[in-house]
């Protein structure tokens, strides 16, 4: 009998055609790695875009009844907020608050005198509280951290008697806007308002190409929305190319109790005058409890 034969081995061509396709995954893995590295590094620095702020100097001077507050972090250093107090607030007088989050390139500084109406006009505490990493706040910016943080500052004003716990109203600008839900998620306010505020940040990622399982800070407002019971104020300019106005009309769906309001306006523009857009918040705010009727000049009649 002849003995069986052996094995032959695979032609040369097909060794290298297999050493080939081993190469080519070998690279295609590490780049696909590198860009994942690279994606998580650097999403940060676009989300929470603090290098492009500086604090300034004389910071809160000459603002009248002006407090400033601090927030000790577990891991070191302190947060900062700024308590606009309301004139003629005391304990026998407590008066609503509305806790104020700003956009992702902006600081606590810039706004005390664009939102002095909610003291003067509408009688009302404004709560300026800063992002972690931003101005003179230590620590890293994040969803959760900046969360946590506003979280304890309602705890803070809730424990003040010359504020009224009862009528907290939330108001984020854009980027600020995925704060206030995600921290109304947590601690339900009586009103909310969104103001060129996004879907989510894995809804504008998408423009990057950047799959949704790969955003660090997801700030998904529109899952947020679905779950508050509280009446909320969404307002969005139609010439927003930055957070396109179909973002602003799907919150409005997601929400169980929300008003869309337009504005003729971009994104950092919006609104372009803020007198109308004061007299939409004292209506809102009346229907929602917030501003009731008194005999005072503090109270505003809806």
């Amino acid at each position: 009998m002849n003995p069986p034969p052996h094995p032959t081995s695979p032609a040369p061509g097909r060794r290298r055609r297999r050493r080939v396709i081993v190469v080519l995954a070998v690279l295609l893995s590490l780049v696909a790695t590198g860009w994942i590295a690279s994606v998580l590094s650097v999403q940060r620095r676009f989300v929470f875009p603090r290098w492009a702020t500086r604090p300034e100097p004389h910071a809160g001077e000459g603002i009248a009844d002006l407090e400033r507050l601090w927030l000790d972090l577990e891991q070191g250093g302190r947060v900062e907020a700024w308590l606009l107090r309301a004139p003629g607030a005391h304990a026998e007088d407590p008066r609503p608050a509305v806790i104020f989050a700003h956009g992702n390139a902006e600081l606590i500084e810039h706004w005390p005198e664009t939102l002095e109406p909610y003291r003067s006009e509408l009688g009302m505490h404004v709560l300026l509280p800063e992002y972690r990493g931003y101005g003179r706040s230590a620590g890293t910016p994040s969803e959760q951290g900046i969360v946590d943080d506003f979280e304890r500052w309602v705890q803070h004003l809730a424990q003040r008697p010359d504020v009224d716990a009862s009528r907290l109203v939330y108001h984020g600008r854009s980027l600020g806007g995925g704060v206030v839900t995600s921290l109304a998620t947590r601690r339900p306010p009586r009103a909310l308002v969104l103001q060129s505020t996004f879907t989510s940040v894995s809804d504008m990622a998408r423009r990057w190409w950047l799959p949704r399982a790969l955003v660090l800070d997801p700030f998904d407002n529109e899952r947020g929305l679905a779950t508050l019971d509280a009446p909320v104020l969404v307002m969005h300019g139609r010439r927003d190319t930055l957070v396109p106005p179909s973002h602003a009309e799907r919150l409005v769906r997601a929400a169980r109790r929300a008003r869309l309001v337009w504005y003729d306006a971009g994104h950092n523009d919006c609104p372009p005058d803020w007198t109308p857009w004061f007299a939409e918040i004292r209506s809102f705010l009346a229907q929602a409890g917030v501003l009731t009727v008194s005999s005072t000049r503090r109270d505003v009649e809806p």
